[in-house]
């Protein structure tokens, strides 16, 4: 895949009607909008087209629509709150058919300069179906050119994301990707493809099998790759260590143990914990006072269950960072949503925060970290992207960054 593409700096946008798939999955809480991150993140694309005197239609989806359409899910919030941005009005289209006559009559109206948000796409039953190419060419109708900014999309062949590109560009059509999207390619693939060295991979989180591919690719890629979280207690019982009622999986051991393999053939650094935060049992409250102590990871007794890692590997994890020159982190360290739990998430955001290094967070959970504790400002990039930055992780194509024109 081809990391060199089009962007809205590559072509001429004035008078055209330029469609813009956007990331406006926001979380509302009995429809008022309470964090508007995503909405911020897509203006400089936005005034970008604006300024240089396009007609801009946007569409996004929003949540997961399993029961139909409905007006929880509206686009509607979206629309008042990106008019308060934008600080110029916003056509919101709230048609359920996303591009019908309403849409077709709110676009043939536009002048230069104006915006029309369409309604949720998922609206549309076959906007994530593979049988999508009608609702696709309903959406290219509308527009000149097409702008992908949606990096949290772009690992979905959705109609709004990928689909729409073909009969776009078979009309004569740009189609490009915006600065948010530029920015993810810029730092999350070359940060894997080319990076400069040292380069450290961090993984954390809750399951070996969620990252399979991931280790395998950032083994090959990375100089030293460190393992955290709820995973690492599998790699430790490949080692053959007590792990007494640690998160383990059971299936996956064989594998932890050829990535060890693996790593020693290639002469690559594999870290995991040397000494582990126990409790007696998962805090429930997830966020409930837990009393906590810590033992080596060969030392876990067994009616204990391992919930974060210890202070001697915080301090070894750290070193490595601050000894790298491209850092990439993907998954926590431990149950940071419980203060006396999220000792070992912190140590690592700290090290990268004082790393002379570019620091690339890949979304999901280790972003929301980032972002709770107060370290996000501190971070070269964090990734808009969960499972986006996670396939690009593991090396895959993503149908959104594949499907703009390449330069």
């Amino acid at each position: 895949m081809s990391l060199n593409k089009k962007s809205v700096d590559d072509f001429s946008a004035k008078g055209r009607r330029v469609l813009v798939r956007c990331d406006f999955n926001v979380p509302l809480k009995a429809g008022v909008i309470t964090d508007d991150t995503r909405i911020v993140a897509a203006l400089p694309t936005i005034n970008k087209l604006l300024n240089d005197g396009a007609k801009v239609i946007l569409c996004s989806h929003l949540g997961k629509v399993k029961n139909g359409p409905n007006e929880d899910e509206s686009l509607a919030p979206v629309a008042k709150r990106l008019a308060e941005k934008l600080g110029k009005p916003v056509n919101f289209v709230a048609d359920y058919n996303v591009t019908g006559e309403a849409a077709t009559k709110a676009v043939a109206e536009m002048k230069a300069g104006e915006v029309v948000l369409l309604q949720n796409t998922r609206f549309r039953g076959s906007e994530e179906t593979k049988n999508g190419e009608a609702f696709s060419k309903e959406l290219a109708d509308l527009c000149d050119d097409y702008v992908c900014d949606a990096f949290g999309s772009s690992h979905r062949a959705h109609a709004s994301v990928a689909g729409v590109t073909d009969f776009v560009r078979a009309k004569g059509g740009n189609c490009a990707v915006g600065y948010l999207m530029q920015k993810e390619i810029n730092f999350l693939g070359n940060a894997v493809e080319n990076p400069v060295r040292p380069f450290v991979a961090i993984l954390g989180g809750a399951k070996v099998a969620d990252k399979l591919n991931v280790i395998n690719n950032l083994l090959e890629k990375c100089d030293t790759l460190i393992i955290g979280g709820g995973m690492a207690f599998t790699f430790l019982k490949a080692k053959g260590y007590e792990i007494g009622k640690s998160l383990v999986d059971l299936e996956k051991i064989d594998y932890c143990k050829e990535m060890m393999v693996k790593a020693e053939k290639l002469g690559k650094n594999l870290l995991l914990p040397i000494d582990t935060g126990i409790a007696a049992s998962f805090p429930n409250p997830i966020d409930a006072p837990i009393d906590v102590k810590y033992v080596d990871s060969d030392k876990i007794p067994a009616d204990m269950e391992g919930l974060d890692i210890g202070p001697k590997t915080c301090k070894l994890f750290a070193d490595a960072a601050k000894a790298a020159k491209t850092v990439v982190w993907n998954g926590p360290m431990g149950v940071f949503e419980n203060p006396v739990l999220a000792k070992g998430t912190i140590a690592v955001a700290e090290a990268l925060a004082e790393a002379e290094a570019t620091t690339i967070i890949g979304g999901g959970d280790s972003a929301a970290a980032c972002n709770q504790l107060g370290f996000a400002d501190k971070m070269s990039h964090i990734s808009t992207g969960g499972g986006a930055s996670l396939e690009f992780l593991e090396g895959k194509e993503l149908p959104g960054v594949a499907a703009a024109d390449d330069l």
